[in-house]
């Protein structure tokens, strides 16, 4: 299940609230009006992992989340790499079984979401 966890604020026009376990981690962003500005759903975190993004203005983008990791080394940093299909229906229900204890409001906004892009992805 979906926890919060504590972390440091780093930027003075936004705030952002942190939730992982063992298949997610997301990061939401609000506003100053407390409003969501964007999210980022990492999933899975223990596998190929990927990141859905969205932020208000902007829209969505997918990507793989690159550490370069080679055996017996420690991974570089990690970066972001353009993806391709977006396994919509696993995510949307493993995220509305994990979330069942966050904030509803931001719950419902991430599945509202991956629901959007799920048929976004479908038009084109």
């Amino acid at each position: 299940m979906l926890a919060e966890a504590k972390v440091a604020q780093k930027e003075k026009n936004y705030h952002r609230r942190w939730f992982e376990d063992d298949f997610f981690e997301l990061i939401v962003w609000f506003d100053a009006s407390q409003a969501i500005y964007g999210f980022q759903l990492c999933y899975p975190r223990y596998g190929d992992e990927r990141a859905l993004t969205w932020k208000k203005g902007s829209g969505f983008t997918h990507e793989k989340i690159d550490d370069s990791r080679v055996f017996g080394s420690m991974p570089a940093t990690a970066i972001l790499v353009p993806d391709g299909i977006f396994p919509a229906e696993l995510v949307i229900n493993e995220f509305e079984k994990r979330s069942k204890e966050i904030d509803g409001e931001i719950a419902q906004f991430i599945v509202a979401k991956l629901i959007e892009y799920k048929t976004q992805a479908h038009e084109t």
